[in-house]
């Protein structure tokens, strides 16, 4: 049985969850560039230098945040599914990318913490491979723990067990440029089971798609043509799924 924690140990978890949920919602308003420290202590009506004994710099309160950002999308697309059976791998894919656009899209500012242009000391998920990078790619690193593999490891599972159970078409290796083969096989070492390096092409080409189109939506890059991205979103979907082979199994989103 677990050990109940002390007041004082109760009362520092809760101002942490509030400095945390200041902060969030100065992101919100003001973007990354109006959340500082000061900032947050002025909301909570607290020192600064008080703050400064829960999070002893800026950078380390963004990188606690992007955890619990990376972990709230993971909840949302594992919640959407696991609330289809486990041998509908197909309908699992989709309903997880559309829980990601749609969390996306109702989250912008959080979505671009994550996702968006890198910040000055704030470490994300390097690019696996290339230690000195940070890329959204990165979050596909399964071989470790953490929000940022978890996130991940929702698409590298459903695609690895798609092509375990119902293979889908792969480069060869011989059709592969060398050097992004090199690549994929190092990051191919990274997963908890084997994949040809084809496999992690698709993969990586797939991700390139999904995450192409929603980040464009939510930066509000394709304004210039669409006022409703939701149906150019589904040509996606369905141009993926001829890619693996699941176009049988599309169906679009329930309406409503």
């Amino acid at each position: 049985m677990a050990k109940p924690l002390s007041r004082r140990d109760r009362l520092r978890s809760a101002t942490v969850h509030e400095i945390k949920d200041t902060a969030r919602s100065i992101l919100v308003e003001h973007g990354p560039t109006g959340l500082t420290l000061r900032a947050i202590a002025r909301e909570m009506g607290m020192s600064a230098p008080a703050l400064y004994r829960y999070f002893p710099s800026r950078e380390e309160l963004l990188e606690d945040l992007i955890r619990d950002l990376y972990d709230e999308v993971s909840d949302v697309m594992e919640k959407a599914r696991d609330a289809l059976p486990d041998d509908d791998v197909a309908g699992r894919l989709l309903t997880v990318s559309r829980a990601f656009r749609d969390w996306a899209v109702s989250h912008r500012a959080e979505f671009a913490l994550l996702f968006g242009s890198p910040i000055e000391g704030v470490q994300r998920t390097p690019l696996a491979g290339s230690p000195d990078q940070t890329d959204a790619v990165g979050a596909f690193e399964t071989a470790a723990d953490g929000p940022k593999q978890r996130f991940g490891a929702v698409f590298a599972g459903l695609i690895a067990q798609l092509y375990l159970t119902r293979p889908f078409p792969i480069p060869g290796d011989a059709e592969i440029e060398p050097r992004l083969r090199s690549q994929l096989n190092e990051w191919c070492k990274k997963f908890p089971v084997p994949m040809p390096d084809g496999v992690t092409q698709i993969f990586l080409s797939c991700w390139i798609r999904l995450y192409g189109i929603v980040s464009m939506e939510v930066f509000g890059h394709l304004g210039f043509a669409l006022y409703d991205v939701e149906p150019m979103f589904e040509a996606e979907m369905r141009e993926l799924s001829e890619m693996l082979c699941i176009a049988d199994d599309y169906r679009p989103p329930p309406s409503g």
